[in-house]
């Protein structure tokens, strides 16, 4: 969810729970106006859940995968700036 690149992505998801949506485009959704269509609906479990992981295993799998551990890091890099941004806008608004 946080690497939306446009508004349309985010509206493609209503109906999802929780998203993260960067500042940028929260204002822009602020200034739409019109109806918003649903597009997601949670009914319910439809699959089985994965077998367990424990700890150890994850770190390891995550490790395997050299993509995986740069884009965790990425994403976590890129939430801390929009957390910052969000909490400035919050802050003004105040």
């Amino acid at each position: 969810g946080a690497s939306f690149r446009n508004t349309g992505e985010v509206l493609a998801l209503a109906g999802c729970d929780r998203l993260t949506i960067s500042p940028a485009l929260l204002a822009e959704l602020s200034q739409q106006q019109g109806e918003l269509t649903v597009h997601l609906r949670d009914e319910g479990a439809t699959t089985t859940a994965p077998a367990a992981l424990t700890e150890s295993e994850f770190r390891w799998a995550l490790n395997e995968d050299a993509m995986a551990t740069e884009k965790l890091s990425e994403g976590i890099r890129k939430f801390a700036i929009d957390q910052r941004k969000l909490e400035q806008v919050i802050q003004q608004a105040l």
